[in-house]
């Protein structure tokens, strides 16, 4: 079924930003992009989603290796006595010892969650950890090769990333991994802000929706 995402702005990156835009979508691929009224009418019978904000390229975490080998994503029935933000560094190291297979691939299924509530599509590999392996293949994220992603510094808590791609300081461009364009894979996120700018200032943090591969796949609630 052909589906047809609308916001106040679509920042394709690479081409300039469509006010009123619109992403048309259909099975995995982005089959049109541009002003709504346009799209729309090319599209009469597909399904139209209206989501407030921006429309942007699904971001890339270049750090997914390091946020899912080695920081534990708490279970939320463990916030009490964990909290619920992610452990690493010494707090990391005391948990360790007490994580089995089981316990450790809830953490990583978590920690993917979690990357999809920040609009990421594209995670920097490779994962070598069987059980992150195998979580990253089911989610359908896409894994990037490491001599794709260029090295950045790291933003988060114990001198480690941050969940957040934009925390980087690279600005939409830098956090992407390929713009929005007709025939591309359907990976795109939409962010709560008024412009890139403001996108940029916020945060992924104010991601709404993520869409992988067509998939609606995360949507604030």
């Amino acid at each position: 079924m052909l589906t047809v995402h609308a916001a106040p702005l679509v920042l394709p990156v690479g081409a300039a930003a469509v006010e009123r835009g619109a992403v048309a979508v259909e099975g995995d691929r982005i089959t049109a992009l541009g002003p709504y009224d346009e799209v729309a009418a090319a599209h009469p019978t597909a399904r139209v989603r209206q989501w407030p904000g921006v429309i942007a390229p699904g971001l890339h975490q270049r750090h997914a290796a390091w946020l899912l080998t080695r920081c534990y994503h708490p279970d939320p029935r463990e916030a009490d006595g964990l909290g619920t933000d992610p452990l690493s560094g010494e707090a990391f190291a005391r948990l360790a010892g007490e994580l089995d297979a089981t316990r450790w691939a809830g953490s990583v299924r978590r920690g993917l969650q979690q990357m999809l509530r920040y609009g990421t599509t594209h995670l920097t590999g490779p994962f070598r950890d069987p059980a992150v392996r195998t979580a990253v293949s089911r989610s359908g994220l896409v894994e990037v090769p490491a001599a794709q992603s260029p090295v950045v510094p790291q933003s988060g808590p114990e001198g480690g990333p941050a969940l957040d791609p934009l925390a980087e300081g690279l600005g939409l461009p830098g956090s992407v991994h390929a713009p929005l364009v007709t025939g591309a894979r359907a990976d795109f996120a939409v962010f709560d802000v008024p412009d890139e700018a403001a996108l940029v200032a916020a945060g992924a943090a104010s991601c709404v929706v993520t869409v992988l591969a067509g998939r609606l796949v995360y949507r604030r609630r």
